[in-house]
Formats: structure tokens, sequence, C-alpha cells
């Protein structure tokens, strides 16, 4: 579950039954010479949200408690709370169309081709249309673990620790998902995210450091494993080079990074 933002514009609901989970618009993609906009309209937007919702505090507050995850719990009138209610929602629309365009704008500048993309724990698919807008000719693949999200917008059912692909996808994206899973599962879910992606990776997830420091609290989701940054760069390092703004690269991905790009 993403970590609280600040409110950007009403909350917009996916239309139940808007489609399968796989979507391959024939726009064309955006040209070459918009990448450095995109990137400096992206990264003022998402430090714009990041900034409006830290909270001040003068003493440090303890992590919450790590727990399991019923299969159950992941319902309507969870996603009701943490999607839809513009009042305890967690994400805005705006932030997911900025993280979209920031993460394809890197991989642009890159020159890494993105024409498939998993979106591990996609929860409505707020970046399902972002990305269908930046990278049109991408095929995009919604994975969930709630029957009810499956049901609802058809995406594919599993786990990210366990799932088998037979191609790897150009682009993983794992936003905020893994701090649900306990310690064994989460460093499967890492390890598997090298067999899951042929090149780029996007991960995020609430550390002890951002629920220390950076994140709103009465609207987070306390019941989840939080661990720290190092705790999951250690383990994503092993397999993969970090770029920037939660972008990986695999490590036998040739990609040119200047001095002080990095």
């Amino acid at each position: 579950m993403p970590k609280a933002a600040a409110e950007e514009e009403p909350a917009e609901e996916e239309p139940a039954g808007e489609g399968p989970a796989e979507v391959a618009p024939a726009a064309e993609e955006p040209a070459a010479h918009r990448i450095t906009d995109i990137i400096m309209m992206s990264n003022f937007a998402m430090h714009s949200s990041s900034k409006t919702s830290r909270l001040k505090r003068t003493a440090k507050a303890a992590a919450p408690p790590s727990v399991s995850q019923p299969s159950g719990r992941f319902g309507a009138a969870y996603f009701r709370k943490y999607y839809l209610n513009p009042d305890t929602r967690v994400v805005t629309p705006s932030e997911m169309r900025s993280r979209a365009a920031l993460i394809a704008a890197l991989l642009m500048h890159l020159q890494i081709p993105v024409r498939s993309i998993l979106d591990a724990g996609c929860g409505i698919g707020l970046l399902r249309r972002p990305f269908a807008a930046v990278l049109p000719r991408a095929r995009y693949v919604g994975l969930e673990f709630s029957e009810y999200l499956c049901r609802r917008y058809g995406w594919l059912r599993g786990s990210i620790a366990s799932l088998k692909v037979r191609e790897p996808f150009d682009l993983v994206i794992c936003y905020d998902v893994l701090q649900y899973l306990d310690d064994a599962q989460a460093a499967r879910a890492i390890a598997n995210f090298a067999h899951l992606t042929r090149a780029a990776l996007y991960f995020s997830a609430l550390t002890r450091e951002d629920w220390r420091d950076n994140c709103d609290r009465s609207r987070t989701d306390r019941a989840v494993h939080v661990r720290s940054g190092a705790w999951y760069r250690r383990r994503l390092g092993k397999a993969f080079r970090y770029v920037g703004f939660g972008v990986w690269l695999r490590k036998d991905v040739s990609a040119i990074l200047w001095d002080l790009e990095r």
C-alpha cells in the first residue's frame, strides 16, 4: 500500500469491468526531445507531494508491529479506504501520473525499450492509464493477491514471491507491496524480480526511515512489516544496480550512466 500523500484532486474510481489486465493502446510514443521536460515536471510534482505530506515531529515513534496478512483482508472496504475515499486515501491519480511519466522518461533516457510491463500489486490500476499515455506500445499486465480486485478488474491473481512467467517483462513495477510480506516472503520476491524482468525494475516499499521521518501515519496502513532501507538495498544489489528515482537495472543490461548522473 502506498504511503500517504497530499490531496491533489477528487478521487477517481476505475469503472468496474473496464477490461482485461493487458492493454496496448495505439497512440504514438512521446518524442525523445520531451525527455528532459518530463523528468523535470515529474520530479517537481513528486517532490512537492512528498514535502507536503511529511509530518514534523519532535519525538521518534516506534515502528508499527509486524503482522501476518490474511487473504480476506484485501476486500472492497480496504480499497475504498486507502484508494477511493478522498479523506483517507494514501495516493492520488495525479501522483501516479507523475510517477509513470518519471519512470518512462528515465528509461527512455537510458535507451531501455519498454514493450511489456508487469505491475505487481497493482491495486485498482492507478498506473495503467498513465503508462498507456507515456508508453503506448507497451503491454500492461496487472498482478494482484486480492481476489476481490481480480474479479473486479480482471487482474492476474498471484504472488510476486512465487510468480513464474514464460517470457520476462521489460519493466516490473513493485510499488509499496513488500511491506505486506514477512521477511522470508519479501526476500523470495526480491530474488524473483531477476526472473520476472529482462531489463528494469521500479521498486518502493515503506521503510523504517520513512515511517520515522516521511509518511503521514494518520493515513498510512500500520499493519505491515517495516524494515530498514538497507535491508532492501542489500538484496536488490545482488542482481540489480540502482540508477535513481526508484529505478533499478539488471546488472547484465548495458546502459551508460555518466559519473554525475549516478
